[in-house]
């Protein structure tokens, strides 16, 4: 008897050793842009330095330890840029909070250097930029280094209904830091994973719809989905006009407000971001621990259903800002959104078509791949590659659809985005609200490639995204081991207000833990 408990303890004591994944203490981690900022100034660490222990931190765990896969490339140029850099500090010369700063871009955001915008397909693999998108020269003016690309969900999530978010043909299946067996949601899956495990000071993804507040929900980090039209479009790898949007996955939101003012662009070719304000905000400048006193936000619990241990979660959240002086309002719902999701996939399909399809002509004569067409016969041409797990028949049903002047596209893109903003203008003013705050999702499913993605209860996301609006995510703690968060949603162009918000709440609340990196949860 007494031998047989010795066996299994002996065993679960086998079992316990190989839960974490055993990962060597990382320098720079949790390190944010102020820290690294007041590091230089001091010459603990110059920005070479830091690159070198990024780089180490990359090799360690992406390909090799917990496999994350979150890095498709790696800027050969990166440490010659940092050296730079460098010289310039040494000079007198700092252009600012990102100056040597690392910053790993999703792989669909156009670089003019040696790495190409694959969007995570192979038949992009020749893809080599002929101009920066405005996105990443606004970067490098401001003394960012671009590190390298992440791996995503391909094609950002809009080739089949089947996926496994944050898998790619160029890329493979990326791994959820917190648990590797977790779904690290898409389409920014490696921006999101990237910035949870520290691969990077900072990460940025694109979102046509959940594709930054998911991944930043699952993998524990800070998401900012912006007004559609405040990041300019041009240069990345497009699905829809009226919904895409870049923006910041960091792990604080100090950190998510210094890379927005940064990524803030304006330019004739993407005419929305014409409408922009005039006055240029700095973001930082609205990192107020006070933040929350006197706003009024309205609580949306209603209709998605919670995991069983999220309603308290969410609770505690809402007591957080009550205590920080919000006033609360409390089971409020949206008006009815019926037909809203139908009339927003014929906007996303039109859209995918007409805009990809202008993209793809303009990429170098290296790209055999010139229209949608082409790479619907690129996909079955290499099956073996590109859908050993998942078909394509969104690109199918978006190559059936005709030009953007047809009825049925006009018709639904009112019946979404301008549907869509007016159920949020009117519950806003039905109960003066400054906000909304929701769950952003359940804790993650698991990963499926054979299955594809079966997440368990609905998303937020498409409140923001559909009607162009801006949204961010933040933690709120943990449901065993997986991250759950809450989103902030306002009117267009309250990124200010929101971030006010989410930081004040972020410090009075403290939820983030980073990540552990477990191989499974049973002992």
């Amino acid at each position: 008897m007494i031998k047989g408990v010795k066996i299994v303890f002996l065993s679960l004591l086998f079992c316990s050793q190989l839960a974490t994944a055993q990962i060597a203490d990382f320098e720079l981690d949790e390190i944010t842009v102020l820290e690294l900022n007041n590091a230089f100034q001091s010459g603990e660490y110059t920005s070479v330095k830091v690159v070198e222990l990024y780089l180490e931190r990359i090799e360690k765990l992406n390909k090799n330890g917990p496999h994350l896969n979150a890095v498709i490339s790696i800027n050969p140029d990166a440490l010659e840029t940092a050296a730079a850099l460098d010289r310039e500090r040494k000079n007198g010369n700092v252009r600012g909070p990102l100056h040597g700063i690392p910053v790993l871009l999703k792989d669909n955001i156009d670089t003019k250097d040696n790495m190409p915008t694959t969007a995570g397909s192979l038949a992009l693999k020749e893809n080599y930029a002929k101009e920066d998108s405005p996105l990443a020269s606004s970067l490098r003016e401001a003394g960012a280094i671009i590190l390298g690309k992440t791996n995503l969900s391909e094609w950002a999530n809009f080739r089949s209904t089947n996926s496994s978010s944050g898998w790619s043909g160029m890329g493979g299946q990326t791994r959820n830091p917190y648990l590797l067996t977790a779904n690290t949601c898409g389409s920014s899956s490696g921006s999101g994973v990237a910035a949870a495990a520290n691969l990077a000071t900072l990460t940025i993804g694109t979102e046509t719809d959940g594709s930054i507040v998911c991944p930043a929900a699952y993998n524990g980090v800070v998401g900012i989905k912006p007004t559609v039209g405040l990041v300019s479009r041009t240069g990345i790898i497009p699905i829809a006009a009226a919904q895409d949007t870049a923006g910041p996955m960091t792990r604080s939101v100090a950190d998510a407000a210094y890379l927005l003012t940064t990524m803030v662009t304006k330019n004739p070719e993407d005419p929305v971001t014409l409408k922009q304000p005039q006055i240029k905000i700095k973001y930082e400048n609205y990192l107020n621990k006070g933040g929350l006193k006197g706003k009024r936000i309205g609580v949306i619990r209603t209709p998605f259903r919670m995991h069983d241990d999220l309603p308290k979660i969410f609770d505690d959240s809402i007591n957080i800002m009550k205590a920080s002086g919000a006033v609360i309002v409390d089971n409020i719902e949206f008006g009815d959104r019926d037909g809203i999701g139908e009339a927003e996939g014929i906007v996303l399909r039109y859209e995918f078509k007409h805009y990809l399809n202008a993209y793809l002509e303009n990429t170098p004569g290296t790209v055999k791949t010139k229209t949608l067409a082409d790479l619907i016969a690129f996909n079955i041409e290499n099956q073996s590659t590109e859908m050993p797990y998942f078909k394509q028949e969104t690109f199918i049903r978006s190559e059936e659809k005709g030009p953007i002047t047809d009825k049925d596209y006009l018709d639904a893109l009112s019946n979404s985005k301008n549907a869509m903003q007016k159920l949020i203008d009117e519950l806003m003013d039905k109960h003066d609200l400054n906000l909304i705050v929701m769950p952003s999702r359940n804790p993650a499913n698991s990963q499926d490639l054979i299955n594809g993605d079966h997440p368990s209860g609905g998303g937020t996301s498409s409140y923001a995204a559909v009607s162009g609006y801006p949204s961010i995510t933040v933690p709120m703690g943990y449901i065993h081991v997986l991250p759950v968060s809450l989103s902030f949603v306002g009117r267009e162009y309250s990124e200010a207000l929101l971030i006010e918000a989410a930081y004040a709440y972020e410090q009075a609340s403290q939820a983030r833990k980073k990540p552990k990196f477990l191989k499974y949860l049973y002992k």
